[in-house]
């Protein structure tokens, strides 16, 4: 399949689960609320969010598909089968032991990344619990994302794509069933573990319709499993440098009462051009730069990568447009109902400003990531990743500190730090790709992005004009906040296809090109 099928597939059943996913939050934000409860489910959910983004949304098949394509190639299906066989009795031991030492140790974790609240607090202790419900679902993603990674290798992107929405219809099932915001926590945290088990039933009944033979049971570290688990930890790693410095800024905000809980809101809006774009494209890109890597096809990899990037940033500049334009809005609009409050919302969006100019950046690193990875060169990104971890950390807490020295709330910081680590990855990134001459951009990518950044200001132009008048807005819209956003939403994308096409942003000519079958 195509690069533009294999992302509209993958990005159109993820739009489907994050529909499902806005449902949801919507649902819990209104039961639970920003403040000491909702900071405490909010900390429950670090490590599900970490994980599944982590895993299922592609840094470890990113590390695997290479290496297990590649066997599949040269060695047959059989030789392919042992090998995720013995990674995936490998993955799941390891996990599972890291899930029981985390249960144990949960008390002294939260100190780590809920310090914020005094021990003997209803929030700590509420914390810990939830947490200790959740960790589960950590061990099921890890088998969740080899067996993604087996379906993709054979080009099957759809139970893959549309497995999370189990977590999505679990989380909701919670939310409609709690009575107050601590019993529907708590029904949250068992929905979540119960959804990985479901999620890992559903993908390893479509591995097995592929028929391919993988079972339990204790691994064997052959050859090739050793290359595997050397490409697929610093691969992991590599991938997962945006989601370590998420949960780096989660652990400082705990210092904040309710900064958790904004910071949490703020992040879902800004996922959702990550999780359709930047997920998707760098799943669908990664086969095709492996086997381009292969076959010493330089043309066609830096061809392949031009239309990623392409595409990635023509779906994603607007985005992050509009979520710097009207961020406390479209955060109001979505989710200030019941004990979430118009208030958390303000504060909510002024996390979501600053996380708005670091989503391209964010989506880059996963467009950029595959190209080394496609090489089965995983170290390289993992270093990168951890340098920015490194800066995002230092910079956040300086940041956090000093603006509350100035009497100013402190939470923003963390977002404008992790955004500029981003940021600073997709440059380490980039430079070391044109340094080893992996990668330099074409002419042409380069005047479609001008065109695509001509068009998303158009678009950004727009909506400036209605937030300005907004008053006048609404009363042309006596019809709801909720209903208002989502016509605010439909007007800067209805603008920004017109403008697209003026600038010359997305050419028909272009997509039937790269629709065409590879």
């Amino acid at each position: 399949m195509s690069l533009v099928r294999n992302t509209l597939t993958q990005s159109s059943l993820t739009l489907a689960s994050r529909t499902l996913g806005f449902v949801r939050d919507i649902l819990i934000a209104a039961k639970v609320g920003a403040g000491p409860i909702g900071d405490a489910f909010v900390t429950a959910l670090m490590f599900p969010n970490l994980f599944r983004r982590i895993f299922a949304e592609g840094a470890f098949s990113q590390a695997f598909v290479p290496a297990y394509a590649r066997t599949l190639e040269a060695e047959g299906k059989a030789a392919a089968d042992d090998i995720a066989r013995q990674v995936l009795r490998g993955l799941f031991a390891a996990t599972a032991g890291m899930v029981i030492v985390a249960q144990l140790a949960m008390p002294w974790i939260m100190l780590v990344i809920h310090g914020g609240y005094e021990r003997e607090s209803e929030s700590f202790q509420l914390a810990i619990l939830l947490t200790q419900i959740t960790m589960p679902y950590l061990a099921c993603m890890a088998l969740a994302a080899l067996l993604s990674g087996v379906l993709n290798s054979g080009g099957r992107f759809v139970l893959s794509a549309g497995a999370p929405t189990v977590l999505n219809l679990f989380l909701i099932a919670a939310a409609l069933l709690g009575d107050d915001n601590r019993q529907t926590a708590f029904y949250a945290a068992i929905a979540v573990s119960a959804a990985g088990l479901a999620q890992a039933a559903l993908l390893w009944w479509g591995v097995s319709r592929q028929k391919v033979s993988l079972s339990l049971g204790w691994p064997k570290l052959t050859p090739g499993v050793k290359k595997v688990v050397a490409l697929a930890i610093p691969g992991t790693i590599a991938a997962s440098g945006t989601q370590i410095n998420i949960l780096v800024s989660q652990a400082l905000a705990s210092f904040e009462p309710g900064a958790k809980s904004w910071l949490f809101y703020a992040d879902r809006l800004y996922q959702l051009p990550l999780g359709l774009v930047g997920v998707a494209v760098g799943v669908a890109i990664l086969p095709r730069l492996a086997r381009a890597a292969r076959s010493d096809d330089g043309v066609g990899g830096k061809a392949l990568m031009d239309d990623g990037i392409g595409l990635a940033m023509a779906l994603t500049l607007p985005a992050a447009i509009a979520l710097m334009v009207a961020p406390a809005y479209l955060i109001e609009g979505l989710y200030a109902r019941g004990a979430f409050l118009i208030s958390d919302a303000q504060q909510a969006g002024r996390a979501l400003v600053h996380y708005g100019w670091g989503v391209p950046a964010f989506v880059l690193i996963k467009v950029l990531a595959p190209a080394y990875f496609a090489r089965e060169d995983t170290k390289t990104p993992m270093r990168f990743a951890l340098m920015t971890v490194a800066l995002n950390t230092v910079l956040g807490a300086g940041l956090f500190v000093w603006f509350r020295s100035m009497d100013w709330a402190g939470f923003p910081g963390l977002a404008i730090a992790t955004s500029i680590a981003a940021w600073v990855n997709v440059s380490f990134l980039f430079l070391g790709l044109m340094r080893r001459g992996w990668y330099t951009p074409g002419g042409r990518l380069i005047t479609r992005l001008i065109s695509i950044a001509l068009a998303s200001l158009a678009m950004g132009g727009v909506l400036y004009l209605i937030g300005f008048n907004l008053a006048w807005f609404e009363a042309l819209l006596p019809v709801g906040k909720f209903l208002q956003v989502l016509v605010y939403i439909l007007i800067g994308g209805l603008t920004y296809a017109v403008a697209s096409v003026l600038f010359g942003a997305i050419r028909l000519s272009d997509l039937k090109a790269m629709t065409r079958r590879a």
